[in-house]
Protein backbone atom coordinates (compact mmCIF):
# COMPACT_ATOMS: atom_id res chain seq x y z
CA UNK A 1 0.00 0.00 0.00
CA UNK A 2 1.32 3.37 -0.90
CA UNK A 3 0.84 6.86 0.65
CA UNK A 4 0.48 10.09 -1.26
CA UNK A 5 1.45 12.63 1.40
CA UNK A 6 0.39 16.09 -0.71
CA UNK A 7 -2.22 16.08 -3.35
CA UNK A 8 -4.63 18.95 -4.31
CA UNK A 9 -7.84 17.44 -5.72
CA UNK A 10 -10.86 19.85 -6.84
CA UNK A 11 -14.18 19.60 -5.81
CA UNK A 12 -16.03 16.96 -7.79
CA UNK A 13 -13.27 15.17 -8.92
CA UNK A 14 -12.85 13.04 -5.50
CA UNK A 15 -14.64 9.74 -6.89
CA UNK A 16 -13.27 8.84 -9.65
CA UNK A 17 -9.56 10.28 -8.63
CA UNK A 18 -9.79 8.35 -5.82
CA UNK A 19 -10.66 4.79 -7.51
CA UNK A 20 -7.76 5.52 -9.97
CA UNK A 21 -5.36 5.95 -7.19
CA UNK A 22 -6.97 2.71 -5.42
CA UNK A 23 -6.80 0.99 -8.50
CA UNK A 24 -2.76 1.54 -8.62
CA UNK A 25 -2.13 0.29 -4.72
CA UNK A 26 -2.20 3.86 -3.67
CA UNK A 27 -4.79 3.01 -0.72
CA UNK A 28 -3.97 6.43 1.21
CA UNK A 29 -3.90 10.30 0.14
CA UNK A 30 -3.26 13.68 2.29
CA UNK A 31 -4.78 16.74 0.29
CA UNK A 32 -3.52 20.19 1.03
CA UNK A 33 -4.84 23.41 1.45
CA UNK A 34 -3.69 26.42 0.24
CA UNK A 35 -6.09 29.00 2.07
CA UNK A 36 -9.19 28.68 4.23
CA UNK A 37 -11.57 27.93 1.99
CA UNK A 38 -9.78 24.83 0.64
CA UNK A 39 -8.98 23.93 4.16
CA UNK A 40 -13.29 23.61 4.96
CA UNK A 41 -13.54 22.07 1.60
CA UNK A 42 -10.70 19.31 2.32
CA UNK A 43 -11.99 18.63 5.78
CA UNK A 44 -15.38 18.64 4.22
CA UNK A 45 -14.40 15.43 1.74
CA UNK A 46 -11.73 13.77 4.53
CA UNK A 47 -15.03 13.15 6.19
CA UNK A 48 -16.66 11.23 3.42
CA UNK A 49 -13.62 8.98 1.95
CA UNK A 50 -12.41 7.29 4.96
CA UNK A 51 -9.23 6.96 3.29
CA UNK A 52 -8.89 11.22 3.04
CA UNK A 53 -6.99 13.01 5.32
CA UNK A 54 -5.94 16.73 4.98
CA UNK A 55 -3.50 19.15 6.55
CA UNK A 56 -5.09 22.74 6.85
CA UNK A 57 -2.90 26.15 6.28
CA UNK A 58 -2.02 29.22 4.22
CA UNK A 59 0.26 28.89 1.01
CA UNK A 60 2.88 31.27 1.35
CA UNK A 61 1.20 32.94 -2.13
CA UNK A 62 -2.06 33.57 -0.35
CA UNK A 63 -0.14 35.21 2.82
CA UNK A 64 -0.98 38.79 1.26
CA UNK A 65 -4.51 38.47 1.97
CA UNK A 66 -5.02 36.10 4.55
CA UNK A 67 -6.76 37.98 7.88
CA UNK A 68 -5.20 36.91 11.10
CA UNK A 69 -8.28 37.21 12.76
CA UNK A 70 -9.31 33.91 10.82
CA UNK A 71 -6.96 31.82 13.05
CA UNK A 72 -9.44 30.84 15.11
CA UNK A 73 -11.68 29.38 12.48
CA UNK A 74 -8.54 27.10 11.45
CA UNK A 75 -8.56 26.10 15.74
CA UNK A 76 -12.13 24.82 15.17
CA UNK A 77 -11.07 22.92 12.04
CA UNK A 78 -8.21 21.19 14.06
CA UNK A 79 -10.77 19.98 16.11
CA UNK A 80 -11.63 17.33 13.53
CA UNK A 81 -9.85 13.71 13.74
CA UNK A 82 -9.53 13.64 9.84
CA UNK A 83 -6.74 17.09 9.76
CA UNK A 84 -3.28 15.46 9.83
CA UNK A 85 -1.21 18.21 9.63
CA UNK A 86 -1.02 22.33 9.00
CA UNK A 87 0.08 22.49 5.50
CA UNK A 88 0.87 23.94 3.14
CA UNK A 89 3.09 26.79 5.09
CA UNK A 90 5.91 28.28 4.42
CA UNK A 91 8.00 30.70 2.15
CA UNK A 92 8.23 31.45 -1.18
CA UNK A 93 10.56 34.10 -3.01
CA UNK A 94 10.18 33.27 -6.70
CA UNK A 95 7.42 34.93 -7.18
CA UNK A 96 6.97 37.02 -4.00
CA UNK A 97 9.76 38.02 -2.71
CA UNK A 98 8.28 41.39 -2.44
CA UNK A 99 5.93 40.24 0.25
CA UNK A 100 8.64 38.59 2.27
CA UNK A 101 7.95 40.21 6.04
CA UNK A 102 4.33 39.36 5.32
CA UNK A 103 5.09 35.57 4.52
CA UNK A 104 7.39 35.38 7.58
CA UNK A 105 4.38 36.55 10.38
CA UNK A 106 1.55 34.30 8.62
CA UNK A 107 4.26 31.33 8.79
CA UNK A 108 5.02 32.23 12.05
CA UNK A 109 1.80 32.32 13.01
CA UNK A 110 0.81 28.71 11.79
CA UNK A 111 4.06 27.03 12.77
CA UNK A 112 2.94 28.52 16.59
CA UNK A 113 -0.50 26.85 15.81
CA UNK A 114 1.46 23.79 14.89
CA UNK A 115 3.41 23.59 17.86
CA UNK A 116 0.29 24.37 20.47
CA UNK A 117 -1.56 21.21 18.77
CA UNK A 118 1.18 19.43 18.35
CA UNK A 119 0.71 18.85 14.56
CA UNK A 120 2.58 17.80 12.00
CA UNK A 121 3.57 21.01 9.35
CA UNK A 122 4.39 20.24 5.87
CA UNK A 123 6.71 23.00 4.54
CA UNK A 124 6.12 24.54 0.87
CA UNK A 125 10.05 26.52 0.28
CA UNK A 126 11.02 27.88 -2.61
CA UNK A 127 14.08 30.27 -3.33
CA UNK A 128 14.02 30.73 0.33
CA UNK A 129 16.02 27.60 2.30
CA UNK A 130 18.09 29.70 4.40
CA UNK A 131 15.02 31.83 5.90
CA UNK A 132 12.97 28.79 5.95
CA UNK A 133 15.52 26.71 7.82
CA UNK A 134 16.18 29.91 10.63
CA UNK A 135 12.80 30.16 11.54
CA UNK A 136 12.03 26.57 11.92
CA UNK A 137 14.73 26.21 14.19
CA UNK A 138 12.60 28.51 16.36
CA UNK A 139 9.48 26.36 16.85
CA UNK A 140 9.54 22.70 18.08
CA UNK A 141 7.70 21.38 14.91
CA UNK A 142 7.93 18.31 12.62
CA UNK A 143 7.08 17.25 9.33
CA UNK A 144 7.50 16.96 5.75
CA UNK A 145 9.52 19.62 3.21
CA UNK A 146 7.18 19.27 0.47
CA UNK A 147 8.46 18.94 -3.14
CA UNK A 148 12.23 18.86 -2.45
CA UNK A 149 14.65 18.98 -4.90
CA UNK A 150 16.97 20.57 -3.04
CA UNK A 151 20.97 20.07 -2.46
CA UNK A 152 22.23 16.99 -0.27
CA UNK A 153 23.66 19.48 2.13
CA UNK A 154 20.37 20.71 2.51
CA UNK A 155 18.79 17.85 2.60
CA UNK A 156 20.79 16.39 5.26
CA UNK A 157 20.31 19.81 7.54
CA UNK A 158 16.33 19.14 7.33
CA UNK A 159 16.74 15.53 8.33
CA UNK A 160 19.05 16.60 11.12
CA UNK A 161 16.42 18.85 12.34
CA UNK A 162 14.21 15.94 12.42
CA UNK A 163 12.11 16.73 9.07
CA UNK A 164 11.44 14.29 6.22
CA UNK A 165 11.68 15.24 2.52
CA UNK A 166 8.44 14.76 0.04
CA UNK A 167 9.93 13.22 -3.18
CA UNK A 168 7.84 13.92 -5.92
CA UNK A 169 7.62 13.76 -9.65
CA UNK A 170 10.80 16.08 -10.44
CA UNK A 171 12.64 12.76 -9.77
CA UNK A 172 12.10 11.13 -12.75
CA UNK A 173 12.72 14.57 -14.89
CA UNK A 174 15.34 14.16 -17.12
CA UNK A 175 17.76 16.68 -16.34
CA UNK A 176 16.81 16.23 -12.68
CA UNK A 177 19.87 15.86 -9.90
CA UNK A 178 17.50 14.72 -7.20
CA UNK A 179 17.93 11.09 -7.83
CA UNK A 180 21.51 11.73 -6.95
CA UNK A 181 20.68 13.31 -3.97
CA UNK A 182 18.27 10.20 -2.84
CA UNK A 183 20.69 8.29 -3.08
CA UNK A 184 22.50 9.29 -0.68
CA UNK A 185 19.85 9.88 2.04
CA UNK A 186 17.93 7.17 4.46
CA UNK A 187 14.71 5.93 3.41
CA UNK A 188 13.65 6.37 6.53
CA UNK A 189 13.44 10.24 6.24
CA UNK A 190 11.58 10.00 2.75
CA UNK A 191 7.60 10.04 1.86
CA UNK A 192 6.02 10.04 -1.68
CA UNK A 193 4.06 12.76 -2.87
CA UNK A 194 2.42 13.87 -6.18
CA UNK A 195 1.54 17.65 -5.79
CA UNK A 196 -0.99 16.54 -8.07
CA UNK A 197 -2.76 18.26 -10.43
CA UNK A 198 1.02 19.59 -10.61
CA UNK A 199 4.26 18.40 -11.29
CA UNK A 200 3.62 14.99 -12.86
CA UNK A 201 6.32 12.58 -13.11
CA UNK A 202 8.25 10.89 -16.73
CA UNK A 203 6.54 10.32 -18.98
CA UNK A 204 3.27 12.12 -18.31
CA UNK A 205 4.75 15.95 -17.36
CA UNK A 206 2.78 18.37 -18.54
CA UNK A 207 -0.14 16.58 -18.48
CA UNK A 208 -2.38 16.63 -14.82
CA UNK A 209 -0.62 14.70 -11.96
CA UNK A 210 -2.57 12.12 -10.11
CA UNK A 211 -2.12 10.14 -7.08
CA UNK A 212 -2.00 7.00 -9.32
CA UNK A 213 1.34 7.85 -10.47
CA UNK A 214 2.87 7.40 -6.68
CA UNK A 215 4.14 4.24 -8.22
CA UNK A 216 6.54 5.76 -11.04
CA UNK A 217 8.39 7.40 -7.99
CA UNK A 218 8.38 4.70 -5.82
CA UNK A 219 9.99 2.69 -9.23
CA UNK A 220 12.57 5.70 -9.44
CA UNK A 221 13.53 5.68 -6.33
CA UNK A 222 14.33 1.78 -6.19
CA UNK A 223 16.61 2.04 -9.15
CA UNK A 224 18.51 5.01 -7.85
CA UNK A 225 18.96 3.48 -4.46
CA UNK A 226 18.85 -0.38 -5.69
CA UNK A 227 16.40 -1.23 -3.54
CA UNK A 228 13.07 -3.36 -4.49
CA UNK A 229 9.44 -1.10 -5.03
CA UNK A 230 8.22 -3.25 -2.23
CA UNK A 231 11.11 -2.31 0.22
CA UNK A 232 10.22 1.55 -1.06
CA UNK A 233 6.43 0.84 -0.18
CA UNK A 234 7.00 -0.43 2.57
CA UNK A 235 9.21 2.12 4.82
CA UNK A 236 7.89 5.06 2.78
CA UNK A 237 4.26 4.39 3.91
CA UNK A 238 5.42 2.90 7.27
CA UNK A 239 7.63 6.64 7.55
CA UNK A 240 3.70 8.55 6.49
CA UNK A 241 1.38 7.12 9.02
CA UNK A 242 3.97 7.30 11.80
CA UNK A 243 4.28 10.66 10.86
CA UNK A 244 0.60 11.93 10.34
CA UNK A 245 -0.62 9.58 13.11
CA UNK A 246 -3.19 8.04 10.73
CA UNK A 247 -5.38 4.82 11.81
CA UNK A 248 -6.05 2.59 8.69
CA UNK A 249 -8.90 0.68 10.09
CA UNK A 250 -10.41 0.63 6.15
Amino acid sequence: MFVDTHCHIGDGEYEVYLNSATNQNVKIVVTASEDLNSSILNVRMSNKFPNVFTCIGVHPSNAVDFKISKISEFKELLDNKKVVAIGEIGLDYYYGKENKEVQIRIFRNFLELAQSYNKPVVIHSRDAVKDTIDILKEYRVKGIIHCFSGSLEVAKEYIKMGFMLGIGGVITFKNSKLGEVVKELPLESIVLETDSPYLAPEPYRGKKNESKYIPIIAEKISEVKEISVDEVMRITTKNAIKLFNISIDF
